[in-house]
C-alpha cells in the first residue's frame, strides 16, 4: 500500500514542519516533495496535510500515520540491516540432515571449517537415513541432506532435488583381529559366506543381500543395528563380522576390530541434496562449499 521513500518523506516533512524544510533536510527539490505527498496521499486515500495561513497541520489521517511512521521506518532499517548480514554471511541459519557415519565424520570436518570463515552462520543438525532424509528437505525440515546411494540398487530420488556429489565410500569388512581373513589386504566376500552378519540399516542391508545374491549366497544374519559402534562391539566379541562403510574405519574404537577392503572394491555415492532454490541461498551455499571440501581432503574413502 505505501511505497517507503514516501513514508520516509512524509516522516521529515512533520519532524521539519514544512514541504521547503523537509526538501533541505532530504536534498530534494520543493516540487519533488509535493509530488510524493501527493502520491502518498492517493495512496492512503485520504488528504494528510491541512493549510491554515502559513502553516500545516495534520489531519486525523496524518495524525494516525504519524504515530506509526517511525516504527515503519524503524522495521525496514533494522530489516535492510538483518537482510544485509545474511547475505554478507554475518549471519544465517542452515539445517543440515546426515547420516550417522558422515555425521561423524564429514559434517564436522566441515562445520569447524566453516566456523573460522563464517562464525555468523549458525548449523543445526538433525539425523536420518535415506530414503526419510530426502524427503525432510522436500518438507522443508531441513535445508541440506547427506544421503548415499548404492550402484545396484534403483532408487528414486525426490525430482525437486539438486545432487551434489560428494564422495565415493568404499565398503570394507570388519573383522576381529584374530579372524584368518584380517591378514590378508582384501578380501572375497564369498570367501566369507559361511560367516555370521550383522546388518545395518534398510538401505545398507538391501545392498549386502543384494551383492551377496550377486555371488550365489545368502547371508546368515545374526544381528541387526544403526549403531556403527553397537556393530563394532559385536564383531570384537566374536558375535559377527560386518561389510560396513569406509567413513566408519574413521572411528573404529575396538583394538580388536581391523578393517578389510573388498575384492572386487565395492562402493557407495555419497551426496548432498537439495532444493534448487536453496542454491541461490549465501548461507546454504558455503555450508556446501565447506562440506565438498571435507569431502575431498577424505582422500582414499
Amino acid at each position: 500500500m505505501f511505497d517507503s521513500r514516501h513514508i520516509r518523506t512524509f516522516h521529515e516533512v512533520v519532524r521539519a514542519g514544512s514541504y521547503s524544510a523537509a526538501a533541505r533536510a532530504l536534498g530534494y527539490t520543493q516540487p519533488a516533495i509535493t509530488q510524493q505527498m501527493k502520491a502518498l496521499e492517493r495512496s492512503v486515500g485520504s488528504p494528510l496535510f491541512l493549510r491554515v495561513g502559513r502553516t500545516m497541520r495534520l489531519t486525523e489521517a496524518g495524525e494516525t500515520l504519524a504515530r506509526h511512521s517511525e516504527v515503519i521506518l524503524e522495521s525496514i532499517s533494522t530489516a535492510r540491516q538483518q537482510m544485509e548480514s545474511l547475505t554478507r554471511l554475518r549471519a544465517g541459519k542452515v539445517t543440515v540432515c546426515s547420516f550417522p557415519s558422515a555425521g561423524a565424520t564429514l559434517v564436522p570436518e566441515a562445520l569447524a571449517s566453516l566456523a573460522a570463515e563464517h562464525p555468523g552462520i549458525r548449523v543445526e543438525l538433525r539425523e536420518e537415513e535415506p530414503p526419510e532424509s530426502l524427503l525432510r528437505v522436500v518438507r522443508g525440515e531441513c535445508d541440506i541432506t547427506l544421503a548415499f546411494t548404492y550402484p545396484g540398487l534403483r532408487e528414486q530420488v525426490p525430482e525437486e532435488l539438486v545432487e551434489i556429489p560428494l564422495l565415493e565410500d568404499q565398503l570394507t569388512v570388519l573383522l576381529p583381529t584374530w579372524h584368518a581373513m584380517a591378514r590378508r589386504r582384501a578380501v572375497k566376500l564369498d570367501a566369507l559366506a559361511d560367516e555370521r552378519w550383522i546388518a545395518g540399516c534398510l538401505r545398507c542391508r538391501t545392498n549386502f543381500l543384494h551383492e551377496c545374491a550377486e555371488l550365489g549366497f545368502a547371508p546368515q544374519i545374526a544381528f541387526t543395528t544403526d549403531d556403527n559402534l553397537v556393530v563394532q562391539s559385536l564383531v570384537a566379541e566374536g558375535l559377527g563380522i560386518a561389510m560396513v562403510p569406509g567413513l566408519v574405519l574413521s572411528f573404529l574404537v575396538h583394538e580388536k576390530v581391523t578393517g578389510r577392503a573388498l575384492d572386487p572394491a565395492s562402493r557407495r555415492q555419497v551426496s548432498a541434496y537439495v532444493l534448487r532454490e536453496h542454491l541461490r541461498v549465501p548461507a546454504t551455499a558455503r555450508v556446501l562449499d565447506a562440506l565438498r571440501r571435507a569431502a575431498d581432503r577424505r582422500v582414499g574413502c
